[in-house]
């Protein structure tokens, strides 16, 4: 249980100050409401610890902290707290030392007078551009907590859906160090000692031994080679990505390769749908939601698509007919678009259309997944049965001889 100094305002609208213990201050804005009081402040009362020196402070913040930051900040807004109190409420609270030291930094630009939207500009790595737009209409609107719902929700189903499609990203990863352990396991341990075992026999070795052992040779002898020639072309690899002919190179792979290109266009599909009727949902006008939309991917022919979408717009085309210009979206996103605009209810379809696109990436991932499977016992099998035909047919020869 932990300790919180409370300040609350009773029905006659005189204050009230007193001190109680509870799990967290959720708890104490529910047993004041029990007891008919309104709250106003609730600060957590923490003893002074001294910080271990090996105490750093945790540069990252993931999608999930900014979630539930604004989970908490709705309920807070929502029951009558103002937001520089729920601020200063969480912050001492809040496990994550540098996201601790984001709000504090926020708090104190508003007490000074900057709104909330404008203390989160400060921070773009922390809070992106869709945050901070969504955010500014609710203020405009007068609906903050209606807006830092839709920020939790999209910071959730976000989320979610890089859980799932770097989930498919990793099974192949995995599989491929695994294969690349058993190979650097058995030329390491298993072939050296039947070497030894073949020259102590002598005579003639069979065909396939000798080209398997040929291999070995070859490997053994040209290793440092062959790793600095890996590390040579990965390092070249990677500085052809960061130029821009390079980086478009590898967008264009990206989306071509099979089923992991599926699964990533699908993706954005998603986050572009859901991302879209968040915006409009909160009053952000059609231009400024691609806008947004142009920083949200880092793939060149995806966020040209969406800069062609956007210029057609300008010239007077409906957003349908931008999309469907742009030549990434697939028709059914298109006309469930062109139906959203006609009936005036297009938050809605499009809100309808992401949660179906999630469908689709996860049947997309569950099929790699399926496949993968059956491909890594051929492919472990099969190195497998290569080594042992060539280790063992000297073996089968020699008892063959003898007999």
């Amino acid at each position: 249980m932990k300790s919180f100094k409370y300040t609350a305002c009773e029905t006659s609208g005189s204050k009230k100050e007193g001190l109680t213990q509870a799990n967290s201050p959720n708890d104490v804005i529910a047993w004041l409401r029990e007891r008919g009081l309104t709250p106003v402040s609730i600060q957590e009362i923490v003893e002074a610890v001294k910080q271990s020196p090996k105490k750093q402070t945790r540069k990252r913040i993931r999608s999930a902290d900014v979630a539930a930051l604004c989970w908490q900040l709705t309920t807070m807004v929502e029951g009558g707290i103002p937001i520089t109190t729920g601020l200063e409420t969480i912050s001492n609270d809040i496990e994550n030392l540098y996201l601790q030291e984001v709000l504090r930094t926020i708090l104190d630009k508003m007490r000074k007078g900057e709104n909330f939207s404008g203390g989160i500009a400060m921070f773009p790595k922390v809070f992106d551009q869709l945050s901070r737009a969504i955010i500014m209409a609710g203020e405009t609107s007068g609906n903050l907590p209606g807006a830092l719902k839709r920020v939790a929700e999209h910071f959730d189903s976000r989320d979610r859906l890089a859980r799932k499609i770097k989930g498919a990203m990793a099974y192949p990863i995995f599989v491929l160090v695994f294969i690349v352990l058993i190979v650097v396991f058995i030329m390491a341990f298993i072939i050296p000692r039947f070497r030894a075992i073949f020259d102590q026999f002598g005579g003639q070795l069979p065909g396939f031994t000798r080209a398997f052992m040929g291999f070995y040779d070859f490997i053994v002898h040209n290793i440092i080679f062959i790793i600095a020639s890996v590390v040579l072309v990965s390092c070249s690899a990677v500085f052809f990505g960061k130029s821009p002919k390079g980086h478009y190179i590898y967008s264009k792979i990206a989306l071509r390769f099979p089923l992991m290109g599926k699964i990533l266009s699908q993706g954005f599909v998603a986050i572009f749908c859901k991302t879209m009727a968040t915006l409009l949902s909160a009053g952000v006008s059609v231009l400024e939601v691609f806008d947004i939309l142009q920083t949200m991917t880092k793939n060149d022919i995806i966020k040209d698509a969406i800069v062609r979408g956007r210029e057609h717009i300008v010239q007077g085309s409906s957003v349908s007919m931008g999309l469907a210009s742009a030549g990434f979206f697939p028709n059914m996103v298109v006309k469930m678009v062109q139906v959203g605009e006609e009936s005036g209810s297009l938050p809605q379809v499009l809100e309808r259309t992401s949660d179906y696109y999630e469908r689709k990436v996860d049947a997309t991932i569950s099929t790699v997944l399926g496949l993968l499977e059956p491909i890594m016992i051929v492919t472990v099998g099969g190195i497998v049965l290569i080594v042992i035909l060539a280790l063992y047919l000297p073996i089968f020869s020699m008892s063959a001889n003898a007999g």
